[in-house]
């Protein structure tokens, strides 16, 4: 069963929107980076501060190539899995990607006070973000089977966007919702 593929910015949703669209579906869900952490035993933080952002795109390369291969997970990449052309390919031809595309002030309010990603540890963290969105997101939607906008709506919202995006053989693995709790005895 093919892969649904989140791809976008830090901050978009990846892995809030992840987490709900798999249980929406009844399927596993993977996040990348941590996976990719779990596996260091350090955060992602480390391995950028140990081995620069070329070791931990080396790093981030070779997880995405493992687990593009369908399983019919949901998986939640990390921001930078595009720039690499061989990843971009392959999760296009592996799985439906969705580019959780949000605009520069949604990713700033998201983004303002964390102080975990080493990205954003620059002189201008926002001005950093506006470059990093300029820069991927040609290659998001390049990689991308559908384009769904996260801006302020609920995260259900997202995931309804992501289910009506859907090809008809994914969308077909819906789980049938709970029915309706009732208050009368």
């Amino acid at each position: 069963m093919r892969n649904i593929i989140l791809i976008g910015m830090m901050g978009s949703g990846k892995s809030t929107v992840g987490r709900r669209l798999a249980s929406t579906l009844g399927r596993p869900f993977v996040d990348a980076d941590t996976v990719l952490e779990r596996r260091c035993g350090v955060p992602i933080s480390t391995i950028f501060e140990l081995e620069g952002e070329a070791g931990f795109r080396r790093r981030e390369a070779q997880l995405i190539a493992e687990l593009a291969q369908p399983t019919g997970c949901v998986l939640a990449t990390g921001g930078g899995a595009v720039l690499n052309a061989e990843s971009r390919a392959l999760l296009r031809r592996e799985g439906f990607v969705v580019y959780l595309q949000a605009g520069l002030g949604d990713l700033w309010q998201r983004l303002r006070r964390d102080r975990a990603r080493p990205l954003l540890r620059a002189s201008d963290p926002r001005a950093r973000v506006e470059a990093l969105v300029e820069q991927r997101d040609p290659l998001y939607r390049e990689a991308a089977h559908c384009v769904i906008p996260t801006g302020r709506q609920p995260v259900d919202r997202t995931v309804a966007d992501i289910l009506a995006a859907l090809p008809p053989e994914l969308a077909a693995d819906t789980r049938p919702a709970d029915p309706p709790v009732s208050d009368a005895a």
